[in-house]
């Protein structure tokens, strides 16, 4: 486990550099909502999970599921650094015959759970790795990252309830709440908010956070471990395109690669 802030940091600008010639390599994907998830990811994968990439099978591990499939880029960049497969697969992201396809794909790629991708799915499939893992008597934890214009979908709803229904306490969601999805603002397209009360009415308890500080996602987990008979949701206030001012809250970048251009500009930005 590794909780170093100053450390983290600076491997959150690599990672969102991998991104980005991940993505204009490929020539297609998707840009804002990647970024936007990166400091909840790494602190996850370096600070809280029981992992082995050498064993990605390995029975006590804790789960996670990308439920925003589309955000693959980040979780693919995550689990190479930490040793999954090696880095040069990145640049072949969604190449034909390649194992980083545009949404994560379980039978191919070492560290992805499930297939995601299809949106409002993720969490009840958390929700079966959840009792699944408890039947069989683990420790393990089951980890779910939503996205905020993916909760306007009912399925997410029937597993909110299902959860709080069996007292999922192995089971903590974290939403990227960056406030923007393919057509525009949230709350244009399909208003949420309130969110917190919304999942308080539901039975979870709720913690909200800044989804670029470190030490209050670190909070926000650790707190969500000692919570009991009941499931966590940690609402992170997040940038959509976060860490390139130009991508910063642009709709338009949800689904679209950074041309050369682009990419030129941002990974000047991520020096500095």
């Amino acid at each position: 486990m590794i909780r170093d802030i100053d450390y983290l940091q600076r491997l959150s600008k690599q990672i969102r550099k991998d991104i980005l010639i991940m993505l204009h390599k490929a020539g297609s994907g998707h840009t804002g909502g990647s970024l936007s998830a990166v400091e909840l990811l790494i602190a996850l994968f370096w600070g809280k999970l029981r992992q082995d990439p050498k064993n990605p099978h390995w029975s006590e591990r804790d789960r996670f599921v990308l439920s925003k499939g589309h955000a693959a880029p980040a979780l693919y960049a995550i689990l190479a650094h930490l040793g999954y497969f090696p880095k040069e697969e990145l640049f072949h992201l969604r190449e034909l015959g390649a194992r980083l396809q545009g949404h994560p794909d379980c039978k191919f790629t070492p560290g992805i759970e499930v297939p995601t991708g299809s949106l409002g799915q993720g969490l009840s499939m958390a929700n079966g790795m959840a009792i699944a893992t408890r039947l069989d008597k683990l420790s393990t934890r089951v980890y779910v990252l939503l996205g905020d214009g993916e909760v306007q979908e009912g399925q997410v709803w029937e597993a909110a309830m299902s959860a709080a229904h069996y007292k999922l306490d192995n089971l903590c969601a974290i939403l990227d709440n960056n406030g923007l999805q393919i057509d525009g603002w949230v709350k244009d397209v399909m208003q949420i908010e309130p969110l917190a009360a919304k999942w308080k009415a539901f039975g979870w308890t709720v913690i909200e956070i800044d989804g670029h500080d470190f030490k209050q996602i670190f909070e926000a987990l650790d707190k969500a471990e000692k919570i009991k008979e009941r499931p966590t949701i940690i609402i992170a206030h997040t940038i959509k395109g976060k860490g390139v001012s130009f991508f910063e809250n642009q709709a338009k970048y949800h689904g679209v690669a950074p041309n050369t251009e682009e990419l030129e500009m941002a990974l000047k930005e991520l020096e500095h």
